[in-house]
């Protein structure tokens, strides 16, 4: 319980980043922080119990720059929710996919790219999906910008988070 995630959110109640149990338990303890959401339990010390938090929120404003996300095959599979982009099979064994090949003038970027399975990417091989009469469940985008993001595995085990996340509501 002491390495699970929490998440923090700055003073305006806007997603800040994940830290673990003990660094947001210590951040109560010194008042910087105050807890939004617990049901997890107790921690408990010689002299003192405290609640394990799931969500805390700081009692002081961070201002912090906006960072674009990297074109990455962890970032392609998370937007894509960790299924494949053409038969709707979701699976960790994900291979990246360039929907106009990039032997044909494809770019590597967003727009381009999307999680598929292996039999999927073979199936289509160096086609457009039109060609390969193979079409596309979500239409590859950039992410958005707001800076804050949680791995899709993590929202599956923490349903309490959604509330505080713009990108679920």
């Amino acid at each position: 319980m002491i390495d699970s995630p929490v998440l923090v959110l700055n003073q305006s109640y806007e997603p800040l980043n994940l830290c673990r149990t003990r660094r947001a338990v210590v951040l109560i303890f010194r008042g910087k922080a105050e807890v939004l959401e617990n049901g997890r339990g107790e921690l408990h010390s010689v002299s003192c119990a405290f609640q394990i938090p799931s969500v805390i929120r700081l009692v002081y404003m961070v201002n912090r720059p906006r960072h674009q996300r990297k074109l990455s095959r962890f970032e392609i599979f998370s937007r894509d929710q960790y299924t494949c982009q053409y038969c709707g099979k979701q699976t960790k064994d994900l291979t990246l996919d360039h929907v106009m090949p990039r032997r044909r003038g494809g770019k590597h970027t967003w727009d381009n790219v999307v999680g598929a399975c292996i039999p999927c990417n073979r199936r289509k091989g160096g086609r457009s999906p039109d060609e390969a009469r193979m079409s596309l469940l979500r239409q590859p985008r950039s992410p958005r910008h707001d800076g804050f993001y949680v791995p899709y595995h993590l929202l599956n085990n923490h349903s309490e988070w959604h509330k505080y996340l713009p990108s679920l509501n």
